[in-house]
C-alpha cells in the first residue's frame, strides 16, 4: 500500500507538470474551438428541419442526375465520405454523395468498435517528442466526447484493463494512461484508477492471476461502428443531401477554367451497379473519400500522381461473450512481436484483435488463419489456464484495411501516424485520407473548410459538433421500457432495437409481425439466440439495403457475430427481401449465393470449416478410438461403416426425440466431409480428434450422440409425458445451444 501510494504521488508530480506543458500548448486552440461553436448556435441561417421520411434510393437516383449541379460531390460512402456529406449539407451547400458498394462496406465496418484518442499513440508522442501525434490524440479525445454526445444510443463508455505482471510496470503505464486523462481534460470520461491483484480478479475473474501484480483500468468509448457510419450518411439524407449506394464512379469529368484556361474536375460519371445505368452528376468541387482506395482515383484524376497511402491489414476475431466479462475490456499493451491486441465485450460477444500488417488493396479482404491464430495466441497468454481458449470457439472473423497516410520510403506500418491530409490536385479534385474512426468529424470539417476556401462558397463554419445523428435526439436509457410496453416486444428485443435505431426503434416496432405467442406478442426473431428480429429486415430496406450482405452484416451484425447463425438467417432474409423488392426466384438464388460466400471468405467460415477436413489427421489414444467406435456403431446398427439422417432418427425415437428433418440435415451436414450425404466412421473419428484439440467446438452431432448413448446406457426409455420437459427439452438445449457458440454443461459432454 506504502509503494502504490509513493508510487502515486511520485507520477502526480511528474505527470502533471508535463500535462501542464502540453496542455498549455493547446490551450489557445480549445479557446478557439470554443468560441467557434458559439458562433455556430448563434448562426441563424442553418435550418434545423430534417426530412421527415428517408427519400427512397430510386428518389435519390433521380435527385443526382436531375440536379443541374451540386457544390458538392462526396465518392465514398465511408465515415468519413459520409461525415463530409453531413458537414457539407449542414453548412447549406447542395450535397451529393455516391459509394460504390453500400455504405461501411469497406473499413469503416471492420474496425475494433472503440471510440478512442489512442493510448499507444500517445505513448509515441512523449517518448519521440512528436508534437504531431500529441495533437492527434488531444483531438481525438476531444471528438470521442462528442461522438459520445450525439448518438448515445450506438455509444457507450467502456472501462478497459490493462493487467500488470511486473512492479515496475505499474508506475510507467499508470502515469501514462493519468497523462491520457489529463490530456482529455473536461472531455475525460471518467478517471482512471489502479486495483489490486484481488480486485482485478474480482472484475476480470478469467485472467491469468500467476505473477499478476494488480491492473490499471482507464475508459475509451465503444460503439456499433457501420450503423454509426450509416446513421451519419442517414442523417445527411434527412437534412438534404442526395445520397446513393451501389453507384460506382467510371470516370472524372473535366471542364476547362474560362481564367486560368487549365482543366478544373467538375463531376463524375457514375453506374447505377444494380441496374448499369450510366449517368453524370455534375459539381463545382469533387471530394475523393473512398479510403484504401484513395489512390485509385487520385490515378483517375492523374496517372502520374504519386500514391500518399499504405494500406495496413487489421484482423478481428469474435468469441463466445464467456471468454469476457460484460462491462470489461482488456489491453495488451506488448504483444509478443510488439503490437498491441484488444480483447473486449461487444454485442454479448467477446472481440479480440487486431493484427497491423502490410496488405495489397482490395474490396474483400480475407482473414488469414496465421493471423487468427496470433491472435489465439496472445489471448492464451493472459488468460487463466482454466479457461481452454480454443480454435473451434472462433465463430467470426474478419480483416479491415486502414488507409494509413505514409511517407512513400517508409515500410513499417506500425510506426505510422493516423493523422489525415487533405490533399488539393491541380485539376481541383480534394482528397481526405488516413486518419482514423474516431476523428471521421474533424477530418470532415477541415475538407469542407478546404472546399470553401478553393471555391468561395458562401458557408459558415461547420455545424455538426454537438449535431445528433439519426436516433440519438429523443434516445434515453429506458426507452426500450416503451417498447415492451406499447408493443409486446420481448425486453432483450427492446433494449436491442433502443440500442440499434434510437427514438427510431417505434418505427421497427410498428411493422414488427404478430408472433402467435402469448408473449412476446410481436417480434419474430430471426434467428433464435440473437434479437434480431424480421422487421428490421423491411426496415433495413427504407435505410438502403439492396442485398442480403448489406442486411447481415451492416443493418443487423449477424455475419460479425456468429457466421453459422447469419448463414442458418439467409434464407429468411432472402426471402423477406424478395417479397418487397419482388425479386424473381433466379435473384433470390444469386443473393444466397453470393451472401454464402461472402460470409465464408471475408468473414471466416472458410477458416473455421477447414479445421475438420478429409484429410485431417487423427490423433487419438487406441482407448478412445474403441470408445468412440462404440458409440458410432449405436446409430450404425447394420454395420454399414456410415450413418444417415435415419439412422439418427432412429435412435433419437427410441428416447423419444422429435427432430425435424431439415436440423437433422444441418447436423450431419456439418460432419459431412465429402458432402455425399452420410457421416462415415472415419469422418467421425477425425471431428472427435477435432474436438479434444480444441480446433473444433460445439459440434452438434458429437453432443447428440454422446448424450443419446448416455441415455440408452444408464435408461430405461423416457415416457412421452416427461419428455418435454425433461431429457428431450435438455438434449434440444444443448443442441441448440451449441450451435450458438455456448458450451455444455460439463467436458465429458465435449469430448
Amino acid at each position: 500500500m506504502a509503494f502504490q501510494k509513493a508510487v502515486k504521488g511520485t507520477a502526480l508530480v511528474g505527470g502533471g507538470a508535463l500535462a501542464t506543458v502540453l496542455g498549455l500548448s493547446q490551450f489557445a486552440h480549445y479557446r478557439r474551438k470554443q468560441l467557434n461553436l458559439t458562433s455556430v448556435e448563434a448562426a441563424d441561417c442553418f435550418s434545423d428541419v430534417q426530412l421527415k421520411e428517408l427519400p427512397s434510393r430510386e428518389a435519390q437516383l433521380t435527385s443526382l442526375q436531375s440536379t443541374t449541379e451540386f457544390d458538392i460531390l462526396v465518392i465514398g460512402g465511408g465515415a468519413t465520405g459520409a461525415g463530409c456529406a453531413l458537414d457539407a449539407v449542414t453548412r447549406g451547400l447542395r450535397t451529393a454523395l455516391v459509394e460504390r458498394d453500400d455504405f461501411s462496406s469497406g473499413t469503416s465496418s471492420r474496425s475494433t468498435k472503440l471510440i478512442h484518442g489512442g493510448v499507444r499513440y500517445l505513448q509515441k508522442a512523449i517518448s519521440n517528442l512528436d508534437y504531431e501525434q500529441y495533437r492527434m490524440v488531444k483531438e481525438a479525445l476531444h471528438e470521442r466526447a462528442n461522438l459520445l454526445e450525439i448518438a448515445p444510443h450506438l455509444s457507450h463508455p467502456l472501462p478497459i484493463m490493462l493487467p500488470i505482471y511486473k512492479w515496475w510496470h505499474l508506475p510507467y503505464y499508470w502515469v501514462g494512461i493519468k497523462l491520457y486523462d489529463l490530456v482529455a481534460g473536461v472531455h475525460c470520461l471518467k478517471s482512471s484508477y489502479v486495483l489490486s491483484k484481488s480486485k482485478a480478479l474480482e472484475h476480470f475473474p478469467m485472467l491469468q492471476k500467476d505473477k499478476l501484480v494488480g491492473a490499471i483500468v482507464y475508459y475509451d468509448g465503444q460503439h456499433n461502428d457501420a450503423r454509426m457510419n450509416l446513421a451519419i450518411a442517414l442523417t445527411a439524407a434527412r437534412y438534404g443531401a442526395a445520397i446513393a449506394n451501389y453507384v460506382e464512379v467510371r470516370n472524372l469529368l473535366k471542364k476547362k477554367d474560362p481564367q486560368t484556361g487549365k482543366l478544373r474536375v467538375s463531376g463524375a460519371r457514375c453506374r447505377d451497379v444494380l441496374t448499369g445505368h450510366e449517368f453524370e452528376v455534375r459539381a463545382k468541387c469533387v471530394i475523393n473519400a473512398t479510403g484504401p482506395f484513395t489512390d485509385t482515383l487520385r490515378k483517375m484524376d492523374n496517372q502520374t500522381t504519386p500514391n500518399i497511402c499504405q494500406p495496413s491489414a487489421g484482423v478481428h476475431i469474435v468469441m463466445p461473450g464467456y471468454y469476457s466479462p460484460e462491462s470489461m475490456g482488456l489491453l495488451d499493451p506488448a504483444t509478443s512481436d510488439g503490437r498491441v491486441i484488444f480483447f473486449l465485450p461487444w454485442e454479448k460477444m467477446t472481440i479480440a484483435g487486431t493484427t497491423d500488417s502490410p496488405t495489397d488493396i482490395t474490396s474483400h479482404p480475407i482473414p488469414s488463419e496465421e493471423d487468427i491464430n496470433f491472435i489465439l495466441s496472445e489471448v492464451r497468454n493472459y488468460l487463466s489456464c482454466d479457461v481452454e481458449v480454443r480454435r473451434g470457439d472462433v465463430l467470426a472473423a474478419w480483416s479491415g484495411i486502414r488507409p494509413l497516410v505514409t511517407d512513400p520510403t517508409s515500410k513499417d506500418t506500425q510506426s505510422i501516424s493516423r493523422n489525415h491530409v487533405v490533399d488539393t490536385s491541380e485539376s481541383g479534385l480534394i482528397t481526405i485520407a488516413g486518419g482514423k474512426w474516431t476523428t471521421y468529424r474533424s477530418m470532415a470539417e477541415d475538407t469542407i473548410d478546404t472546399a470553401i476556401k478553393n471555391h468561395k462558397f458562401k458557408a459558415g463554419p461547420s455545424r455538426t459538433s454537438g449535431l445528433y445523428l439519426q436516433g440519438g435526439k429523443d434516445w434515453s436509457p429506458t426507452l426500450y421500457i416503451r417498447l415492451v410496453q406499447d408493443y409486446g416486444l420481448e425486453s432483450e428485443v427492446a433494449q436491442h432495437l433502443a440500442s440499434t435505431y434510437g427514438d427510431k426503434a417505434f418505427e421497427v416496432a410498428k411493422i414488427a409481425s404478430v408472433t402467435g405467442k402469448r408473449w412476446p406478442i410481436v417480434g419474430v426473431r430471426l434467428v433464435s439466440e440473437f434479437p434480431y428480429i424480421e422487421a428490421e429486415v423491411k426496415y433495413g430496406i427504407k435505410e438502403y439495403a439492396c442485398t442480403a450482405v448489406d442486411m447481415i452484416s451492416r443493418r443487423t451484425r449477424l455475419a460479425f457475430l456468429n457466421v453459422q447463425a447469419a448463414e442458418e438467417a439467409l434464407p429468411k432474409i432472402v426471402d423477406l427481401m424478395g417479397r418487397e423488392l419482388n425479386w424473381s426466384e433466379e435473384k433470390k438464388k444469386e443473393e444466397l449465393d453470393c451472401a454464402t460466400s461472402f460470409l465464408y471468405y471475408e468473414m471466416g467460415y472458410k477458416s473455421r470449416s477447414e479445421q475438420l477436413t478429409y484429410c485431417s489427421e487423427i490423433s487419438l489414444q487406441p482407448a478412445d478410438i474403441e470408445r468412440y467406435k462404440k458409440r458410432f456403431h449405436m446409430f450404425d446398427k447394420e454395420q454399414k461403416g456410415f450413418i444417415t439422417i435415419v439412422d439418427v432418427q432412429r435412435v433419437l425415437e427410441s428416447v423419444n426425440i422429435q427432430m425435424n428433418q431439415n436440423t437433422l440435415h444441418e447436423i450431419l451436414n456439418e460432419v459431412d466431409l465429402n458432402k455425399n450425404g452420410l457421416v462415415e466412421l472415419n469422418e467421425f473419428l477425425q471431428l472427435m480428434s477435432a474436438i479434444q484439440k480444441g480446433m473444433v467446438s460445439g459440434s452438434r452431432l458429437a453432443v447428440l450422440m454422446k448424450t443419446a448413448e448416455e441415455s440408452l446406457g444408464s435408461r430405461s426409455p423416457i415416457p412421452v409425458d416427461r419428455s418435454c420437459g425433461g431429457f428431450a427439452c435438455y438434449l434440444h438445449g444443448i443442441v441448440q445451444g451449441c450451435r450458438d457458440g455456448k458450451q455444455p454443461a460439463h467436458k465429458e459432454l465435449r469430448s
